[in-house]
């Protein structure tokens, strides 16, 4: 159905006055601990939510909980919806949450509960209103989107559903951003390994930790690009036993990104060259591939990445499209019109100390369900 302005009118008034309703719901979804790799426990409860709703979701065997709304059936595409469920803290992490004015507290509350919650609400006001969409809706609230997660939530719902998708929303993010450029990753696990031995006694003997060293200092060489953008990082290293001994042993994680395909595997060439030759004599190198995520872009001119500069302007925002990694990386590069939208501002991400702003729920709420409408009907007349 098109919308009319009475129509906006009405969703952006109800949707402020839901402002309360959504932080509230997104604070009981953070108490819930979702480590990456280890979902379930707020899984099981995103799909109690639902059917508190009157939906009858599905958990898939990875943890992802699927719910489709819509009478439109299998002869028309669908428009999909990704909030991812997973955090980046330990189970062991205290899920303390607190109020503090237009601020709520909590590990994972902005990235992404609140995401989660505004799916939850769009769906229940859509349901109010007695509004059928275009197309079918299909609300996944997904796993592994955080660190060596890669993606794996998101891989399956699109692969899944390949046939069938019209287009991906992905609810993730700061409300007044567009990301429609996807930072493409190569995550290695670089091992270095030696016979080890005496410090003394031994010297003379390969260490792993100075082969590992090398392999480092290589790789601080490389020159890249700086458009498109690309870069690489040693995160972690590990290795050895004592301060006497020669390691036999040492390895380092490689995060390596680019906003281009090309890009990224011109310097995911160079860094293996410099990996598998640069150790030195007597040691053994290994690769360990532990993410693989892909580039992409959608242009601004893009419908569906106009419809969503359209809609922040609407509820007041100025909108800035982006380049970023998220659960929008499998669609765009598969060529699938998708957006990374948010619907609250945020700050301290990725912390204990981490929070969201409540005020701008409401208008982030309306951006949401103008989408859900216009974009299904995007989706609908791309198939006449």
């Amino acid at each position: 159905m098109a919308l009319s302005t009475e129509d906006l009118n009405h969703l952006l008034k109800d949707a402020v006055a839901r402002t309360e309703d959504v932080a509230a719901l997104a604070q009981r979804i953070c108490a819930v601990a979702a480590p990456t790799g280890d979902e379930r426990r707020r899984a099981e409860f995103v799909a109690e939510l639902w059917r508190e709703r009157g939906y009858t979701p599905e958990i898939d065997e990875i943890g992802n909980v699927y719910v489709r709304r819509g009478k439109q059936g299998a002869q028309k595409p669908l428009l999909m919806l990704l909030s991812h469920i997973d955090t980046v803290f330990p189970v062991t992490t205290p899920l303390t949450i607190r109020r503090e004015g237009d601020m709520v507290y909590g590990p994972g509350i902005g990235d992404n509960s609140v995401s989660v919650a505004a799916v939850l609400t769009a769906f229940e006001m859509l349901d109010a209103y007695g509004w059928e969409t275009a197309v079918d809706l299909l609300a996944v609230a997904n796993v592994g989107e955080e660190g060596l997660g890669d993606l794996r939530g998101a891989r399956a719902a699109v692969e899944r559903y390949s046939e069938d998708l019209g287009a991906v929303l992905v609810v993730d993010g700061s409300l007044g951003s567009i990301v429609n450029v996807a930072v493409g990753s190569k995550r290695w696990k670089i091992t270095v390994k030696g016979p080890g031995g005496h410090s003394f006694g031994s010297f003379g003997v390969p260490s792993a930790i100075h082969g590992l060293g090398r392999i480092i200092a290589g790789l601080a060489a490389l020159q890249v690009p700086k458009e498109p953008k690309t870069t690489f990082n040693v995160g972690v290293i590990e290795g050895g036993t004592s301060v006497n001994t020669i390691a036999a042993q040492a390895s380092a994680l490689l995060d390596m990104r680019s906003t281009d395909v090309d890009a990224l595997d011109n310097l995911m060439e160079q860094a293996r060259a410099v990996v598998l030759h640069q150790a030195g004599a007597g040691l053994k190198v290994e690769i360990e591939v532990l993410g693989d995520r892909p580039a992409g872009s959608r242009s601004e001119n893009d419908p569906l990445v106009q419809l969503s500069k359209e809609t922040l302007r609407w509820v007041g925002y100025q909108p800035r499209c982006v380049a970023s990694s998220t659960d929008a990386n499998i669609p765009i590069s598969l060529n699938i019109p998708s957006v990374c939208i948010g619907v609250t501002k945020g700050e301290k991400a990725h912390t204990t100390e981490e929070c969201m702003h409540v005020s701008p729920l409401g208008k982030g709420m309306a951006q949401l369900l103008r989408l859900c409408m216009e974009a299904s009907e995007l989706v609908a007349a791309r198939q006449q």
